[in-house]
Formats: C-alpha cells, structure tokens, sequence
C-alpha cells in the first residue's frame, strides 16, 4: 500500500514516516480475526485494515470526518493485529499516526475536548487524582454503583522497607496506582528486597505520557517524557542499575522514549539510555530468585493468568510472569482466548464504555471458565477494570508472589518448621 504524502505532509518526518508504514500493508485480512473490537461490530472500518485504508486516505489528503475519527477512536490500541500480521506491519505506530492527523484536522465538538483534555491532566496529576479518589471513597455509599465500582475501597496504609542493598533499582510510581493498589509497589519492594535490590522512588517523576499520546496530545505526551528523561538520567547517574516499571503500559511507554524523542536533539541519547535500562517488573526478576529464597515450597492457589496487551504484544514478554507465578506454588488455570484485550486500554473504557463493558465481559467469561481462586494481572488499569465486576480477586502478580513469600516466612519462622 503506497500513500503520496500530501501538501502539509511532504517532505516531512511525518510523511516519510507514513509512506513507510503504509507501504508495508498488503490487505491481506489476517489481522481481522484478532482485532478485538472488529469482533464485536463485524464493521471493516472496526478493523487494522479498514482503519489503515482511513490512515491512507488522511495522509493522502482527503476530506476527514467525524466517522473517520470515530472509528480510530475505538482503536483499543491493543497491538493484537501486530503480532497476526505476516507482513510485520506497525500498525501501533499508524494508529498514533491517525489519530494525530484527525486531531489536526476534524473539528471536534467543545464537550468532547473538554472530556479528553479534562482525562489527560486529571489522571496524569497524582495529587489531585488521590485527593478526588478519597473523596469519591468518602462518599462510596452514596454513589450510583457504577461509580462506586470505579472507585474501590480504601487500601490500607503502609510503607515502603528500608533496604541498603549494594544493587538499586529505580521503581516507578506513575499516576493512578498509588492511589488505588499502593500494595503493588510495596510487594514489589518486599520481593526484591529479598532477593538483595533496593528501590528507590525518582525525584521529578511525572506521569509516563501514555494516555495524552493515546489521545493524540502528543506535545503534552513528549514535554511529559522529556522531564521523566531528566528525572531518570539523574537517578542513573546516582548508580541505578535500572529503571522498572510495574504496570505493563507505563514500562512500555517509557521504552519507546528512544523513538518518540528520536528527532530531539537535546534529548534523543539520553531517551535512548533511559529505554536502554527500562525493565519490566518481570525482567528484572527470575525464577530461580525464588526459588533461592524458598517462594513456592507451599502449595499456593489456583490463578487465572490475564496478560495485559502491553504486555504480550506490546513489550513481548509472553510466558515470563507465568513462570514466576509457578515458581511461586501456583497452579495456573487455562485460560480461552489470551490474546484478546479486557476492554480497559487506559481511557478507553471512559471513552467507549459499550464496548469496553462487552470486552470486559468476554474475557471475564475465558478467565473464570476454569473456577480460578483469583485473576492476576500486570498493569493497574486492567485490575480495575476486571475488578469491578469480578466474582473472584483480582490482584497484581507480584502481590501473589509476596504473599507466598510471606507464606515462606512464617514457615522457616515455626518452632516446628522442619
């Protein structure tokens, strides 16, 4: 597929960038089937390749519309199509390319800017978004139930381990999670300080910039990466071995730095460096760590593994935190149709709720099939979204590995024991 760049688009980065993308794509349909959202609606333009034909069209030139925008706005972004495609296309990269190109052109109603303006800055703020999150907690009784739900209950407080171990590591906060699962970051903690890391927080950390690029706010997106850039050099050149991330889409957007601030000359060898040393939780931990601190001795409980798209798809880490969870005693059920995305993909069920709550649905169904004691997941987003209707826990899976940990503990710690 060849697309001649139009007038605004000739010559530059953006149409050159574009005239590769597209040439790749052969219509060849594979991605049909597992494009999640083309499943539900059957509509071509609900799939990678009818959204790459409205691409095409935008960077050629034509006349956009609201359809155009609309069904590029219900792009999940879940990257399944990249991974079906024979022909090794990007789709991930065209998509980001659209909407960008939409924004700039289609005039969009003052509600609708308002709502995504709105999302970007108040998720992106952890301040402001746990202080309305305690209010919302405060006020849970009286809430209609699908905003009671959205909310969640109240973690209880605690605080990180003091550890002086000689290899440090710089664990992410990022936006939303420490306000809804504190509990992730603190079993992180827990883990690895048994296994001799330290984490330390970084100073200046800002938001990752996923949800303002996802949106098509890519300077708001790029002027958030460029401070985390400065903020993680800093801490690197303190002596950070690495920079890990616990939520499969923070991590994955902060290893694509590199090529986001590729063309910033100020910035592109040092956004290379900082996605050079970006880990997943799950890279940075190995099963034989585990087994070496005698996690998985005791039999744990029967888990419904959820991989987050950001995850399989876009990070490519199929297969590593099931070995983690098996290290750690659990028996992992079978699950139907792993590769298809829950419906949560950062704003996307604020924005599409039908088909986020139908997606939702689907793979609630394929986890709970085997009567699974618990879900477990990787990235915050997907763990309140499945969450909230849930029939059975669902957890981070590290905070499943700290708890056999625990387990362990008290094991050795029994006058019996042994």
């Amino acid at each position: 597929m060849y697309a001649q760049p139009a007038a605004g688009l000739e010559g530059t980065d953006r149409g050159r960038q574009a005239q590769a993308l597209l040439r790749n794509c052969v219509h060849c349909g594979f991605c049909l089937p597992a494009c999640p959202t083309y499943r539900i609606t059957g509509n071509e333009l609900d799939s990678p390749r009818g959204r790459i034909y409205l691409i095409k069209q935008l960077v050629e030139g034509a006349p956009a519309s609201t359809t155009t925008r609309r069904h590029l706005d219900r792009c999940l972004t879940c990257r399944a199509c990249e991974r079906a495609c024979p022909s090794g296309v990007e789709y991930g990269r065209l998509i980001e390319l659209g909407r960008e190109l939409a924004e700039e052109r289609v005039p969009s109603q003052l509600p609708r800017r308002m709502l995504r303006r709105t999302l970007v800055e108040f998720l992106s703020r952890p301040r402001l978004f746990s202080a309305m999150l305690g209010i919302g907690r405060t006020l849970r009784r009286v809430l209609p139930a699908s905003l009671a739900d959205r909310v969640g209950p109240r973690p209880s407080p605690a605080a990180m381990p003091a550890t002086h171990h000689a290899r440090r590591i710089v664990l992410l906060e990022g936006c939303v999670q420490p306000a809804l699962a504190p509990g992730i970051n603190l079993a992180a903690a827990r883990v690895l300080d048994r296994i001799g890391i330290s984490v330390q927080r970084v100073a200046g950390e800002q938001c990752c910039g996923a949800l303002a690029h996802h949106l098509g706010h890519t300077s708001r997106a790029l002027e958030q990466a460029r401070r985390n850039v400065d903020a993680c050099c800093a801490a690197l050149d303190a002596g950070a071995e690495a920079i890990v991330s616990s939520a499969s889409a923070c991590g994955l957007m902060v290893k694509d730095y590199e090529r986001l601030l590729a063309a910033d000359p100020a910035y592109a060898t040092r956004a290379q460096r900082v996605s050079t040393a970006t880990r997943d939780l799950a890279e940075l931990i190995d099963p034989q760590d585990l087994e070496r601190i005698g996690i998985g001795r005791d039999a744990g409980p029967r888990v419904a593994w959820q991989a987050p798209c950001t995850l399989q798809h876009g990070q490519r880490l199929g297969g590593r935190v099931e070995s983690l969870l098996r290290a750690a005693g659990c028996v992992l059920e079978p699950t139907r149709e792993a590769t298809l995305c829950c419906g949560s993909a950062g704003t996307y069920s604020i924005l599409q709720p039908e088909l986020s709550v139908e997606l939702r649905r689907r793979k609630l169904a394929a986890l709970t099939a085997g009567r699974p004691q618990m879900i477990a997941t990787a990235n915050i987003g997907c763990l309140e979204h499945l969450r909230a209707v849930s029939p059975v826990p669902v957890r981070h899976w590290i905070e499943v590995v700290a708890d056999a940990l625990e387990v362990s503990l008290a094991t050795v710690q029994r006058p019996d024991a042994g």
